[in-house]
């Protein structure tokens, strides 16, 4: 899939994804590419930059809306002053609640089967609006 900047003749900027350059060619050849705006089928590429990422750790942009940017101070918030248990969470957080193990904060991933366990004994558990923050190599 490419994603392509268009322009119309009546100076409309829009994006529109395609199969391929050739199936862009294609559809404009065939006057099926129309401008979401007015609707002509005048179309044309913009001029775009590249998307590029040099990291996962160092977007190019900032996030793209005040919820976004919530949500990752939330999870900045979290990651620093919780331990991150991983796969471990349900076995911590129910020794934890049976005084197995020392009080803390914490996070990390359940099963929903044993999420639902520890809500069903009462060990208080929250899901999180995000996922592991995961490195790839």
């Amino acid at each position: 899939m490419i994603r392509y900047a268009l322009t119309c003749a009546k100076d409309h900027s829009f994006d529109s994804w395609f199969q391929s350059a050739d199936a862009f060619d294609k559809l404009l050849s065939a006057g099926m590419v129309t401008c979401a705006v007015c609707g002509t089928d005048e179309v044309k590429k913009s001029i775009m930059a590249p998307r590029v990422r040099t990291s996962e750790d160092k977007p190019l942009s900032a996030p793209a809306s005040p919820a976004e940017q919530a949500l990752k101070e939330l999870r900045a918030k979290i990651e620093a002053n919780s331990e991150n248990v991983g796969k471990n969470f349900a076995k911590e957080a129910r020794a934890m609640h049976d005084g197995t193990a020392p009080e803390r904060a914490i996070y990390g991933e359940a099963k929903l089967k044993d999420a639902k366990a520890l809500i069903d004994d009462g060990i208080p558990v929250v899901p999180l609006p995000f996922g592991p923050n995961r490195k790839n190599n």
